[in-house]
């Protein structure tokens, strides 16, 4: 795959991002495109694993499973916006989070 191709491959469920990251594991010359949206895919699948979690737990309190419930909308307008720069070949970073991603998720080299 090519790095355009291993960018968008990333956004598609966490399958998609482990095909993505063992393809960008193994190219010759990493590319910044691919892991600039590994990282950035990575933080929103964090984030929603988290985000999953504690909803389920605090299901039963209205006002904060309604909160979660907006934070996922959220989430889900970022996975969009990450998923439409990686189509266009763009290193565009996420709102808010997006600067953060590329801080926290330096193992992704």
């Amino acid at each position: 795959m090519d790095a355009k191709t291993t960018a968008w491959v990333s956004y598609l469920t966490i399958i998609g991002w482990i095909i993505a990251f063992v393809t960008y594991s193994n190219m010759n010359s990493k590319n910044s495109l691919a892991r600039f949206h590994l990282r950035q895919s990575f933080g929103i699948f964090a984030i929603g694993f988290a985000l999953y979690f504690v909803f389920w737990t605090l299901i039963f309190i209205p006002f904060l499973s309604s909160l979660l419930s907006l934070i996922g909308l959220v989430l889900l307008v970022f996975w969009v916006l990450g998923l439409i720069a990686a189509l266009n070949g763009e290193e565009k970073p996420l709102p808010i989070v997006g600067p953060l991603f590329q801080q926290w998720f330096q193992f992704i080299q």
